[in-house]
């Protein structure tokens, strides 16, 4: 990844790993794709290639982001699901031309117009959103337990108990917060 950007948070959830390209939410919040460039990394890594991104198709995708983030984390707390959010996830699925393809290996990989549009790609990411949101996998959204973040993602843990949205930051931290606080709360005796 290029310096001066921070990495991405990759998942095995196309739409929520989209939402965690604005991360701490609630906290110091870290954008990660802050350039339309930066965007076309993020859709490349994810299996989405672009030929370009404009400044008005990185907007979009934020738009996107923004209310896959609202729609998400109202189904996770059962809450009705925020109209605008709804129309936004909707239009950017309809106007995409994508289509899925099966591979020889037996995977599905999308494949965008012949101009790889940006719109194309947002079109997969909302209709992944949809599915999600809908409840049409095995799984349940949920909020990150982390203060500062509580990013919704989708927990596909056998017990549907999963705290974390990514174990290596937001767990990790929140383990070291509690570990830090017992050890001064528990001074080590004197050898």
């Amino acid at each position: 990844m290029p310096a001066g950007f921070p990495d991405f948070r990759l998942g095995n959830v196309l739409a929520t790993s989209f939402t965690g390209t604005l991360s701490e939410r609630h906290g110091d919040a870290v954008e990660r794709i802050p350039t339309p460039h930066r965007l076309a990394d993020w859709l490349a890594v994810n299996g989405l290639a672009v030929d370009s991104c404009t400044t008005a198709q990185l907007a979009l995708a934020r738009e996107l982001r923004e209310s896959i983030h609202a729609a998400a984390t109202a189904a996770a707390i059962q809450d009705a699901l925020p109209a605008a959010a709804v129309q936004v996830i909707n239009d950017r699925s309809t106007q995409g031309r994508a289509a899925a393809i099966l591979t020889p290996e037996g995977e599905r990989r999308w494949r965008l117009s012949s101009a790889s549009r940006v719109e194309d790609a947002l079109g997969v990411i909302a209709a992944d959103a949809i599915s999600v949101i809908a409840g049409e996998r095995d799984g349940k959204l949920a909020l990150c337990a982390s203060p500062t973040c509580q990013a919704a993602f989708f927990d596909t843990s056998q017990s549907r108990t999963r705290k974390w949205c990514d174990m290596n930051t937001c767990g990790n931290r929140q383990k070291k917060a509690r570990f830090n606080a017992n050890q001064r709360k528990s001074p080590r005796s004197a050898e």
